[in-house]
């Protein structure tokens, strides 16, 4: 592992056409904002957008006047959607050819030269792990990627590609509501192996009023509010950050004043008892 990520990543999933439709402009202000408040890492993946995020970021980026070695860009290859590249099925690619070629190509679109980290979206029954090595370490030795990871896999499909080249990380799902990671030995394995996990939506499911266990842990967090000064979702991610995995969470917030407080979590200790409150209130039940 030879990058250096900020403690929180911006989540770039939905700025583009799948939700909040920035232009350039905007996009190059959140930009700025992010690096500003010391969130210098952007994730991506070549199909946001219908796979048009990249290229409108890479625009942005070139705006925003912000020189490349102060940023850090992680992107993601393999998921091939219905709808683009005359796909006709979703389905995955993992060929040595397909993944050189999508590196590439979102070299191109986001307007630089190399990739911090480059991780496979989905695992895929389909991987040839001997394919997969020989296209990341191509890609390495070309100085198109640094560091390569997984996204979404399981601590036997990792280390199906670990016998063949170096996982630095694994980007999961893991917030308050949804901790299975640090259950089902994944978080253990990464540990063991030194890949440094990534937390897709942090927040979880916490702010849904439909749902029993976000109404037990929004009860507790109206408490915690009060006693830390500091807002729910602050608290939320510092609840991440106190894993001993050193989990970094990707915060997709374009929202400034959100922005400007993302980096408080890093600051907050969140005592040890509080900690355990949270997950209790998760589960709906003592810890065992």
């Amino acid at each position: 592992m030879q990058t250096k990520l900020s403690p929180i990543i911006a989540g770039t999933m939905n700025w583009g056409m799948w939700d909040k439709k920035l232009n350039t402009y905007e996009m190059a202000h959140i930009i700025n904002v992010c690096v500003e408040n010391k969130i210098t890492t952007f994730d991506h993946a070549d199909i946001y957008g219908n796979y048009t995020t990249e290229a409108d970021f890479g625009k942005a980026f070139v705006q925003s006047k912000i020189a490349r070695e102060k940023i850090q860009f992680v992107s993601k290859c393999g998921i091939q959607n219905i709808g683009a590249r005359n796909n006709t099925i979703k389905h995955y690619d993992y060929s040595k050819n397909y993944i050189i070629w999508s590196v590439e190509n979102s070299l191109k679109n986001l307007q630089t030269d190399f990739l911090d980290v480059l991780l496979l979206h989905r695992p895929s029954p389909l991987m040839v792990a001997d394919e997969i090595a020989e296209a990341v370490e191509k890609l390495k030795k070309e100085g198109k990627i640094i560091d390569f990871g997984v996204s979404n896999f399981t601590a036997s499909q990792t280390e199906l590609l670990r016998q063949k080249t170096e996982i630095s990380y694994n980007q999961v799902q893991f917030s308050a509501t949804h901790h299975e990671p640090m259950l089902d030995g994944s978080f253990d394995y990464m540990q063991l192996h030194n890949i440094r996990p990534m937390s897709w939506n942090p927040l979880g499911t916490v702010f849904r009023e439909d749902i029993e266990q976000t109404r037990r842990l929004k009860k507790l967090l109206v408490q915690l509010v009060e006693k830390y000064h500091l807002g729910s979702d602050t608290i939320l991610l510092a609840w991440i950050l106190k894993h001993p995995s050193k989990v970094i969470p990707v915060a997709g917030t374009v929202n400034i004043a959100r922005i400007q407080s993302l980096m408080k979590a890093v600051e907050l200790n969140l005592e040890q008892v509080d900690w355990f409150a949270i997950w209790t209130e998760s589960m709906g039940n003592k810890v065992p």
